[in-house]
């Protein structure tokens, strides 16, 4: 049955990063049915739904402090193999599934859902998206997304494009939904802070080189020195040993070691937003967090010092007034930005974001309401359609081409044991120190 005021909306959210977790428990508060939300949904804004939390088991697997971070709180949570969420899709009842997941992983699940639902009276409605901003692979991505019920667009620009790119190569564009980053929102920006603070924003692998890495960390240290009545924050992703939803062999905490910063120079964690209450400048090199700075009319710069590239990110920020460079922000330089830019982004600074997801709600209730419920999943990738490339993404999450379970897939009788546990998260923290500390020093030994 659709949901109804009696009975809360039941939806699973299935990611496999700290970021993609992010966007797909915040995105779940936005879309199940009830008032629009201006702010960021909080614990009382869930009364109406049931969050469950399935966390795919990899090498980005969220930690306890990772998961915190988020400030949505899911009524159940666990970790799960692809195979286990299939398995529990079957044996439990749910309305919406968000699946908050890398493209593939997503391929994978809409063909393992389609598989275990088959023969189904009613299925839930299946949604998916991006976290962030859509800078590269756009059509792998998309055609790799197409199939869910709701393809979330973050941005009108967004829109226009994920359905320019199914239409020109046949595939159905209607579930192609606009909506806006689930996770704006907080007091706009009123006036300088005392004292003015300063804040970067890092990104794990944008740039990669430690060459690139320690000029950004030598020029954040060198402002901190030129404005001494200024706080300068270094606002980091992950703690050593953390995973997110990108590898990062050379960590900002590692890199600063080496140098001697100010006083007035800190290294923070925790909630975006909580940061950005006290930010009077923020600077990054492409992160969505210049999007959240900027529906909350925060003075934002995207650095030009690296070049304007797309390897790094910064070319979707062309037209939006906020690129500069460090010479520039050393001699004072606030930038103003765009608004015909920042409104097509999916910012909504003028107001409008408490509406932002209405038509994706509506659109829920539509198909929840549809007799029978909704269509059998029908993704545009099928053994027909891409005999060369599906079956090996499929096979990543142990299934067979036609959506199945193979054969010496890990189990899903049973929840692991301690020492599986122990294993599992041992090998976990060895693979982790071999991205971070082992590959980079081979990499350097190989350019000798």
């Amino acid at each position: 049955m659709p949901p109804s005021t009696s009975k809360p909306t039941r939806i699973a959210v299935l990611a496999d990063s700290d970021t993609r977790w992010k966007w797909g428990a915040l995105t779940a508060a936005r879309i199940a049915p009830g008032p629009s939300m201006e702010a960021a949904p909080d614990e009382d804004a869930q009364v109406g739904l049931e969050l469950s939390g399935f966390l795919l088991r990899g090498r980005a697997t969220p930690t306890a402090r990772q998961l915190a971070e988020v400030g949505v709180r899911a009524d159940s949570l666990r970790e799960v193999t692809a195979v286990e969420f299939l398995r529990a899709m079957a044996e439990e009842s749910y309305d919406v599934v968000v699946l908050a997941l890398v493209g593939g992983g997503v391929q994978a699940m809409l063909h393992g859902l389609a598989r275990v639902w088959e023969g189904s009276e009613r299925r839930p409605v299946v949604v998916t998206g991006y976290v962030g901003v859509v800078y590269e692979k756009l059509a792998d991505g998309l055609l790799l997304r197409h199939g869910a019920d709701l393809v979330l667009a973050n941005s009108r620009q967004d829109a226009e494009r994920f359905r320019a790119v199914y239409e020109g190569v046949g595939a159905d564009a209607s579930s192609v939904t606009e909506v806006a980053l689930p996770f704006l929102g907080g007091a706009a920006y009123e006036g300088e802070h005392d004292p003015y603070t300063v804040v970067f924003a890092v990104q794990p692998s944008v740039p990669d080189s430690r060459k690139d890495r320690m000029y950004l960390l030598n020029r954040l240290v060198q402002h901190a020195r030129l404005h001494p009545e200024r706080e300068v924050l270094l606002k980091l992703r992950s703690k050593p040993g953390e995973h997110t939803t990108h590898i990062e062999e050379q960590p900002y905490q590692k890199l600063v070691q080496r140098l001697d910063p100010p006083a007035n120079f800190h290294l923070v964690y925790g909630n975006m937003g909580e940061v950005l209450d006290r930010t009077d400048l923020l600077v990054t090199i492409s992160s969505t967090a210049a999007l959240e700075s900027l529906h909350r009319r925060v003075p934002t710069v995207v650095l030009t010092d690296l070049g304007v590239r797309e390897v790094l990110g910064n070319h979707h920020f062309v037209g939006s007034g906020c690129l500069a460079s460090w010479d520039q922000l050393d001699a004072g330089h606030r930038p103003t930005a765009d608004e015909e830019w920042v409104a097509r982004q999916g910012v909504a600074a003028d107001g409008s974001y408490a509406t932002a997801f209405d038509a994706a709600r509506e659109r829920i209730a539509k198909l929840l309401d549809r007799p029978g419920g909704p269509a059998p999943l029908t993704p545009y990738y099928t053994p027909a359609t891409a005999p060369g490339y599906l079956p090996g993404i499929l096979a990543r999450h142990h299934l067979g081409p036609d959506g199945s379970v193979l054969p010496g897939a890990p189990s899903v009788d049973k929840e692991p044991g301690p020492v599986r546990q122990i294993v599992r998260r041992a090998a976990r923290g060895a693979y982790r120190h071999g991205v971070q500390r082992v590959a980079p020093v081979i990499r350097r030994m190989g350019e000798l």
